[in-house]
């Protein structure tokens, strides 16, 4: 058994790794874990207390794998509830979708009782009108919000904001293994923006037979190199869960444009090994994990890669390529 996550989510691994350690599914501890992530204003780049958007306005994105079904449900833009990740267990559990967005999400999430919100708190309103009045051209505050919003949209990588997600990947003591993510997403994102958290594939991905891997920080980069899926299929060939996530970053080394910093890629095998890499990542990342047999969760640093070129060189899955199948 394992449960593994990233900073932001060290308030809900400890809730995960007691319900494991009792028996619990993967899906029902990592729903657990998440859960109090959302519910922390403090978190501020999670559920309520989480940055807002242009308009000043909090929307939630989360998603939630059962790697042994391979049943997703995934939610994104959702308005006024506070725990999305449960509203995206129940779109893997009652619909035949995968994913809800916007006005559906949330009229889904009404239908089935999830629990309502006002997710902007004082301090992140506050923090917002500070960037509108500094950011915001006098004629444009005039005409607000009815005006054009791209190159205000550029200003979203503020100092003070975040472009984080909380992610959990765990595999139970029937060796299930299940991913979820929960996020509000860059501060100042052009309303509607889907970061890499609901698309499975490129933020998370699970698959009982081989393992699991989650991404935080700029998701567009990892909607760019499917990341989460790429690492598990890294796997699926033959590789290790850390020659896997080596190549994941070797396919961000070939993004010539974009925010190539800030992502970090976490991944589990079968065999409850794990690895870390943050890509340009500061060297205080971190991360949380709890195996079986340890009294609590313990903290751990990432690794660090650094991405200076789109430079190629030979790559563990070519190497593997080329060997005899």
């Amino acid at each position: 058994m394992i449960v593994l996550t990233n900073t932001d989510g060290a308030r809900g691994v400890g809730k995960s790794a007691h319900l494991l350690g009792q028996g619990t599914s993967a899906l029902d501890a990592i729903e657990a874990g998440i859960r109090i992530v959302e519910a922390d204003e403090t978190v501020r780049t999670v559920g309520r207390g989480g940055w807002p958007n242009l308009l000043g306005e909090v929307e939630l994105d989360g998603s939630i794998m059962d790697g042994t079904t391979l049943r997703t449900g995934a939610v994104g833009a959702l308005q006024g509830f506070l725990h999305p990740v449960s509203v995206a267990r129940q779109v893997l559990e009652r619909l035949p979708h995968e994913m809800l967005v916007g006005a559906g999400a949330a009229r889904f999430a009404a239908e089935i009782g999830a629990e309502r919100s006002d997710n902007l708190t004082a301090d992140s309103r506050r923090s917002w009108q500070s960037w509108f009045e500094r950011e915001v051209p006098p004629d444009l505050r005039q005409a607000w919000p009815d005006v054009p919003m791209i190159d205000l949209c550029r200003h979203a990588i503020d100092p003070e904001t975040g472009r984080d997600t909380t992610v959990f990947l765990a595999q139970d003591s029937n060796g299930h293994i299940a991913t979820g993510t929960s996020t509000s997403g860059w501060g100042w994102k052009y309303p509607g923006r889907l970061g890499d958290s609901p698309i499975i594939g490129a933020g998370s991905y699970a698959d009982t037979r081989y393992g699991a891997c989650a991404c935080t920080g700029a998701g567009e980069m990892a909607i760019r190199t499917g990341a989460a899926r790429a690492v598990v299929l890294y796997m699926k060939m033959g590789l290790s869960v850390g020659d896997a996530v080596e190549e994941a970053v070797e396919d961000m080394r070939r993004l010539t444009t974009g925010l190539v910093s800030r992502v970090t890629i976490h991944a589990i095998d079968a065999a409850a090994n794990h690895k870390v890499v943050a890509v340009n990542g500061n060297p205080s990342n971190t991360y949380w994990m709890w195996r079986d047999g340890e009294t609590e969760p313990r903290c751990h640093p990432a690794e660090i890669r650094v991405i200076t070129s789109a430079d190629s060189k030979p790559t563990a899955s070519l190497r593997y390529a080329a060997q005899p199948l």
